[in-house]
């Protein structure tokens, strides 16, 4: 399969790059391929912007770069209306957002009102500024990283807009002998940059394909069952909505695509089932203050929610 192939270009030309992180890698490409949005939850130091800037560079977009600080505004965003005093009127300069790949640096640290100010873009592809709607280039993607265990000068991201975010992927400690290869290449380059070169030439064209995936009636009732459990289980205060369980269903049609596959396996959805839920899920405060997650709410129910009995194998 061409899109297989092509597929495996883009995380060979990154992994070049990016030492150790294939399955964040695998996920974030899946998650871009169905469309959406990822939000890079880790410690700092563990590569997010690599890998952002990296896949961005290995599917042929444009890349802009949006380093959130408290003193950051709307219109730095989106951008604004400046007055052209040789046409004499005002003129709209586009923000950062208009770009194929926007990297949200630490997102958790600009407030509220600016962490807005992204979903309208990522949701509906547009931004209004001074009521007139301008379309963002497509495709349009967000990659944005966050600091979990930091709270001081941050702002929590709002249920809604963890919402729009089609994944949540945590990078993870590397491995000692992938933290070695990552001084050697160090080394070896003999500078701090490490570009990657384009590697497919529309990536429309790979997202097209997903939409000519298979998927039986058993795995969609599969979705729907594990995005239910969410809300019923008695840890949970407001469980996964509907976008949960079309979530579960977009990557997992895009992880079937990576795997040369034009049909879904049970193996997909929970595959990324962590990633596509655990973010959606709002705990009860006595769970929450024992230090339970989503992670370990999802991962339950995956162990306990019935598989489709009668999927393709």
């Amino acid at each position: 399969m061409i899109v297989r192939e092509s597929a495996k270009a883009i995380t060979d030309a990154v992994g070049a790059v990016v030492v150790g992180r294939d399955r964040a890698l695998h996920l974030t490409l899946a998650a871009v391929l169905a469309g959406g949005h990822v939000l890079l939850e880790d410690v700092p130091g563990l590569g997010k912007t690599l890998l952002a800037r990296s896949l961005a560079g290995a599917i042929g977009l444009r890349f802009a770069r949006l380093q959130c600080t408290p003193d950051l505004q709307p219109a730095d965003v989106t951008g604004s209306f400046v007055f052209d005093p040789t046409e004499r009127e005002f003129t709209f300069r586009p923000g950062p957002v208009f770009t194929g790949l926007l990297l949200a640096d630490e997102i958790n640290r600009t407030p509220p009102k600016t962490q807005s100010a992204l979903l309208e873009a990522m949701q509906e592809r547009q931004v209004t500024v001074e009521g007139r709607t301008f379309p963002l280039p497509r495709p349009f993607h967000v990659l944005a990283t966050a600091n979990p265990i930091e709270y001081e000068g941050t702002y929590p991201l709002p249920e809604a807009q963890l919402d729009r975010f089609l994944l949540r992927v945590d990078i993870g400690y590397p491995p000692a002998d992938d933290e070695v290869e990552v001084l050697r290449r160090r080394l070896e380059r003999r500078k701090e940059e490490a570009a990657v070169d384009a590697v497919v030439d529309d990536l429309a064209v790979l997202q097209a394909a997903v939409e000519q995936v298979d998927v039986d009636p058993d795995i969609l009732r599969y979705c729907v069952d594990l995005a239910r459990a969410t809300r019923e289980h008695p840890s949970v205060e407001v469980g996964a909505s509907p976008r949960g369980s079309q979530a579960l269903l977009l990557v997992a049609r895009a992880l079937a695509v990576l795997d040369g596959r034009d049909f879904v396996l049970p193996e997909d959805v929970k595959e990324c089932a962590v990633p596509a839920l655990a973010h959606r899920l709002t705990l009860r405060p006595e769970t929450w203050s024992s230090g339970a997650t989503g992670v370990e709410v999802v991962t339950e129910l995956l162990g306990s929610v019935p598989g489709p009995a009668g999927a393709r194998a």
